[in-house]
């Protein structure tokens, strides 16, 4: 079946909209006071590493981040094969009383951000977690929001978003790929 592909946001649009990601994040987390940013990997990472450059340019504050993998917390880990690729999760400072907002690239289902939140409780007990998404699709299964939103798309059923960052992809670019089916 055809694929038709639309950009979204191309790289200049996807700089804008995580700088206001940046602003929004600090304004809900009331300063950078025990801010910590933890990226999932994969995309996630690299966007945490963008929205805390971000802050340190506007704030003059270095914002400690990390990463989570939450590939051993997912609930559908029997689906995933024997051998799993693990990759790493990188806390290296207390969580416990701060303020951390999980960063991810696309917010579907919401069972990704449900693992994440499962293995950031066995780091700590943070006073607040925040979730920043670049992109809302839609089509949750269970009861989870994104506290900051990049862009919201309505995604058809059966079409997927893609989200290109340069140090994985050698490109920056979102784009909406739609089968000729879900049309």
């Amino acid at each position: 079946m055809p694929t038709a592909s639309t950009i979204v946001l191309n790289a200049r649009a996807l700089e804008r909209t995580v700088a206001r990601m940046a602003d929004e994040i600090v304004e809900r987390a009331d300063g950078t006071d025990g801010l910590v940013l933890v990226g999932i990997q994969r995309r996630g990472v690299q966007l945490a590493d963008r929205l805390a450059t971000v802050i340190h340019s506007r704030e003059q504050v270095s914002v400690p981040r990390g990463s989570l993998d939450i590939t051993l917390y997912r609930d559908d880990l029997q689906t995933v094969g024997p051998r799993p690729i693990v990759g790493k999760t990188e806390l290296p400072w207390e969580i416990d009383g701060k303020t951390v907002c999980i960063v991810d690239d696309v917010l579907y289902t919401g069972r990704t951000i449900r693992a994440a939140l499962d293995e950031l409780a066995d780091f700590g007990r943070p006073a607040r977690i925040m979730l920043a998404v670049l992109i809302d699709r839609g089509g949750r299964e269970l009861p989870i929001h994104a506290d900051v939103v990049g862009r919201l798309i309505d995604v058809p059923r059966g079409g997927r978003v893609d989200v290109g960052v340069m140090e994985l992809d050698g490109r920056d670019e979102v784009t909406l790929a739609i089968t000729a089916d879900a049309e």
